[in-house]
C-alpha cells in the first residue's frame, strides 16, 4: 500500500530510501510554554534504530521520554529537526498522511493496555486491519496465526476483564502485530503487571525480536531495560547513545 503519492514519496533522497535505519532522527528539538516559562523539553535529540534491532530509552518522569515516544509514534512533531521512519520524512508530512503511518507502520502496545472493554478479544485484535478498510472476516483470518503464536486462541471469545493482566498486554501485542508494522512501540509495557508477568512479557519481546521485529521500549526502570539489545538514556530532554 502506498500511503504517498509519487511527488510527495519523492521528497525522500536516495539516501534516505536505501537506509537500513528503522528510525532516524536528526536534531530533534520541542518546547512547551507553560504560563510565562518555556521548557525545552526534547534538545537536539539525535538517534537511530537500525532494522531489527530491540533498543530501550531509559529515563526518569519528566525526562522527556514520553515526548520523544509521542513523535517517534507520530503522535506529535517536533517544532526543529527531522524524523525518517522507513525512509519517509515524517518531518515533512501533514496530519492525514501521519494518520495512514500509525496505521500502517507502528504497532502501540500501552502499559495499560487501551482495549476496547466491551469488545471480545479477537474484536480488540483486529482494530488496526479494520481501520485499513479491511473486511470483518477477512481480518479475523489474517489474525488467527498471531493469536495462536500469543497463546489466546481460547480466549478469543471473552473480554478484557476476564482476563489477567499478562493476558491484556498479550492482546495489545497481538493487535500491534496484526497489521505487520515496521516498528513496534511500547510505553512502559510492564509497568501495571506483577513481576512474574512482567518478565513473560518481556521474553516474548526478545522472541519477537528474534523473529526480526524492530522493537523501541520506553521505561524508568534499568531492569526492564537490561532485555533490549541497547539502551539509550534521556534526562532533561538531552538523549544520551550508548
Amino acid at each position: 500500500m502506498k500511503l504517498f503519492k509519487e511527488n510527495e514519496s519523492d521528497a525522500t533522497d536516495n539516501s534516505v530510501k536505501n537506509t537500513d535505519y528503522t528510525i532516524k532522527t536528526e536534531g530533534l528539538n520541542k518546547t512547551y510554554t507553560v504560563g510565562n516559562e518555556k521548557l525545552n523539553v526534547l534538545k537536539n535529540v539525535n538517534f537511530e534504530v537500525k532494522k531489527g534491532e530491540f533498543v530501550a530509552i531509559l529515563g526518569p518522569s519528566g525526562s522527556g521520554k514520553s515526548t520523544l515516544m509521542n513523535i517517534i509514534g507520530c503522535m506529535d512533531v517536533a517544532d526543529s529537526g527531522k524524523y525518517y521512519l522507513d525512509g519517509i520524512p515524517i518531518h515533512e508530512q501533514k496530519e492525514k498522511s501521519l494518520n495512514s503511518i500509525r496505521n500502517t507502520k507502528i504497532g502501540f502496545i500501552f502499559q495499560n493496555y487501551h482495549l476496547v472493554p466491551t469488545y471480545t478479544i479477537v474484536q480488540n485484535v483486529i482494530m488496526p486491519l479494520l481501520m485499513r478498510g479491511i473486511s470483518y472476516n477477512d481480518a479475523v483470518k489474517m489474525s488467527m496465526d498471531t493469536i495462536n503464536m500469543l497463546g489466546l486462541s481460547d480466549r478469543i471469545k471473552h473480554k478484557p476483564h476476564e482476563l489477567s493482566g499478562g493476558q491484556k498486554q498479550r492482546v495489545a501485542i497481538a493487535r500491534a502485530l496484526v497489521g505487520d508494522p515496521s516498528l513496534l512501540l511500547a510505553d512502559e509495557p510492564t509497568g501495571a503487571l506483577d513481576r512474574e508477568s512482567g518478565k513473560e512479557v518481556l521474553k516474548l519481546f526478545n522472541k519477537l525480536n528474534e523473529m526480526g521485529n524492530t522493537i523501541v521500549m520506553i521505561t524508568h526502570d534499568h531492569h526492564v531495560a537490561e532485555h533490549a539489545q541497547r539502551i539509550v538514556n534521556i534526562i532533561d530532554g538531552n538523549l544520551t547513545v550508548n
